[in-house]
């Protein structure tokens, strides 16, 4: 299920800012050396992060699931002058293509890169989180977003991708494994009293919710 179809994402691409070189580089390169170049966020959904990142002035980001760093740059976007974005990937393959893309930035030095299980460099980080975008193995996500929101004070705001998983969340009787993950994370936080909390038909749905 496209809830986007090829014209209207041609009318919202050219409706709203352009990529920056950098990123319509990573775009590019993405699409023709990864066999999953899905994943990426793309303009439209790049523009979102960053104009909700400028609104939010975060001083500190997260980052769960860097994959070609993308993402990581449109959030970068919003960090205050002394503002610093962690980012966590598995996968070293990627890992001198992303940071090659980093440097290119202007954001090198603000970037702090982790490779390995998010699960376990999460807990290992001190810092506190204004805003925090998640976007990796949807098995883990609620193991993320309450790492997460331990790390942030209220107001902050945490971001979660494929919430809607191509349209097989609904209406869906009997739901493979990773689909039926997805329902029950967004039951349990549309029920969970922590946060308020709406889901934005973007691409494959993103979840916004913000700490009372």
């Amino acid at each position: 299920m496209e809830f986007i179809n090829a014209t209207l994402g041609d009318y919202l691409n050219k409706n709203c800012d352009p990529e920056s070189a950098l990123l319509a580089k990573i775009n590019r390169e993405t699409h023709l050396m990864q066999t999953q170049a899905h994943m990426l966020s793309g303009q439209y959904q790049g523009r979102l992060l960053a104009i909700i990142s400028k609104l939010l002035a975060p001083s500190r980001i997260l980052e769960v699931g860097t994959y070609t760093g993308y993402a990581t740059l449109c959030l970068a976007e919003g960090l205050t002058k002394d503002g610093e974005i962690h980012t966590i990937d598995n996968n070293e393959e990627l890992q001198d293509r992303v940071l090659a893309y980093f440097n290119e930035s202007a954001y090198a030095d603000r970037i702090h890169y982790h490779i390995g299980n998010a699960e376990e460099v999460l807990p290992t980080l001190s810092e506190s989180f204004d805003l925090v975008f998640i976007d990796a193995d949807k098995k883990n996500n609620h193991f993320y977003f309450e790492k997460s929101l331990e790390k942030m004070p209220s107001g902050g705001v945490i971001l979660i991708d494929n919430v809607l998983w191509k349209g097989k969340v609904l209406g869906n009787e009997s739901p493979d494994r990773q689909t039926r993950q997805i329902i029950e994370l967004n039951e349990k936080l549309a029920a969970d009293p922590r946060v308020e909390k709406v889901i934005l038909p973007v691409r494959d749905g993103v979840y916004l919710l913000r700490k009372k």
